[in-house]
């Protein structure tokens, strides 16, 4: 038997109430609890992110890796620390008791020194990932392919200027696909992490959105072609590392869908610390995503207030995640997605057991939003006043409107003929601001 990382934790973390002061516990999540029609497991679907639990030594621009990840500094043979990692990775899935997990090529497996030897390596690498799923039972959320770490990258995958990177970065995507549907991945996504400009001194916008177009739909073709059932997910991100990315939010991919015909096969997977960088709300991307139709999967996070980068913190607060919930829930729920924990430890959180802390942590708050979200849906809490607030468009005057039974004209004579405008009603924002304080405090008393 390999040797355990995390031999202070013998079975997998269990749900023990809101009165429990166990912090190796669950306090919300309790993951075969029904609520809503569905277990609590397969609302949340929670997944634990590869690379920054198991690949990220702790490094940042200041200073070199300060956490506890032995696989990472033997690089004497670098396949045997992937197998060390993967080891290492499902051993914390499997007491954690997350159902998924999610990853870059790159994390599973090192590259090679040509391309040939990098695909022979994630061969190997994903092998290695079937066995540990059949005997813990995790399965795929989505795997990625990692177009932004190589030197090669450093002007995009896709949009790049030259057509042997957009080659090469089409056949690393082709084989890590192919490895995620063999793995019975649920999604792939596409994390455009270069594709954008430094500057429009150098850059070609319509080309390079041509190329990503044409990009996106070689993939989706080769999907089709092996068979792959699930959609392929384009994740959002408004600068960083690049000035300006093309998938600012989820407002301009589906722009970007649309023009090139990929709203069939293709949905957002909505990171929430990309969501506040590109000025919304988290709620308003979900909510803007299940609005028109490409709402797929999340990456659970948080940012700082004072810090203006992705700085992929555990999400802690329930309040920030409450209309998120209430927005996915309402739209029917996930079907193939899920939160991925897109997040990593601080710097200072040395300890290896933090990793637990973390994610039970972050676990706890979305199954308390959840609750609370759920619990505002059943009582028509915020959607009752909406149908109030638009009601006059369900009568004559609006569904002419709607229906193209009106012209300008129309509406200039029916104005005209005395139609004036009563007294704005209230938009009540405080009072509804203080319903979903009241549901708040409500399930910190009640309980799940």
């Amino acid at each position: 038997m390999a040797e355990q990382f995390f031999p202070e934790v013998d079975a997998p973390i269990a749900y023990a109430g809101i009165d429990s002061t166990d912090p190796l516990t669950f306090r919300w999540y309790d993951a075969d609890r029904k609520i809503a029609g569905r277990r609590m497991a397969d609302h949340l679907r929670f997944a634990v992110a590869y690379w920054h639990s198991f690949n990220w030594t702790g490094f940042d621009v200041f200073g070199a890796g300060a956490l506890p990840r032995p696989w990472l500094y033997d690089t004497a043979d670098p396949m045997a620390a992937a197998h060390r990692k993967m080891d290492v990775a499902f051993e914390f899935l499997a007491k954690l008791g997350a159902p998924f997990f999610c990853f870059h090529d790159r994390d599973l497996a090192p590259e090679g020194t040509d391309f040939a030897e990098s695909c022979s390596r994630l061969d190997e690498m994903a092998d290695a990932a079937a066995t540990h799923m059949e005997t813990t039972g995790v399965e795929l959320l989505w795997g990625t392919a990692n177009l932004f770490t190589h030197p090669r990258y450093a002007a995009g995958a896709a949009t790049n200027p030259d057509p042997e990177v957009f080659a090469y970065a089409a056949a690393q995507v082709r084989h890590c696909l192919e490895v995620t549907h063999r793995l019975g991945g649920a999604n792939y996504v596409m994390w455009g992490g270069r594709e954008g400009y430094e500057t429009l001194l150098n850059t070609d916008l319509r080309r390079e959105l041509d190329q990503m177009g044409r990009f996106l739909h070689l993939v989706v073709d080769h999907k089709h072609r092996i068979g792959f059932e699930g959609p392929i997910l384009l994740e959002p991100k408004p600068y960083e590392p690049t000035k300006h990315q093309y998938d600012f939010d989820v407002a301009a991919v589906y722009a970007f869908l649309q023009r090139y015909d990929l709203t069939d096969d293709v949905k957002v997977n909505i990171e929430v610390n990309h969501a506040e960088l590109s000025g919304h709300d988290f709620a308003h991307e979900v909510d803007y995503a299940s609005a028109v139709g490409i709402l797929g999967s999340v990456d659970a996070n948080a940012g700082d207030d004072r810090l203006g980068w992705d700085v992929d913190r555990f999400p802690a607060s329930v309040t920030d995640h409450v209309l998120a919930l209430h927005a996915i829930v309402q739209a029917g729920g996930f079907t193939t997605g899920g939160f991925n924990f897109d997040a990593k430890l601080r710097r200072q959180s040395v300890d290896r057991m933090d990793l637990f802390h973390a994610h039970i942590g972050a676990m706890d708050t979305l199954a308390h939003a959840l609750v609370i979200a759920v619990a505002m849906l059943d009582d028509g809490a915020l959607e009752d006043v909406r149908v109030q607030r638009y009601h006059g468009w369900d009568g004559e005057l609006g569904q002419a409107i709607l229906d193209d039974g009106c012209s300008l004209e129309d509406l200039y004579g029916h104005v005209l003929a005395g139609n004036e405008v009563d007294a704005p009603v209230s938009g009540r924002q405080e009072a509804l601001e203080r319903v979903v304080a009241r549901y708040i405090d409500q399930a910190r008393h009640v309980g799940p």
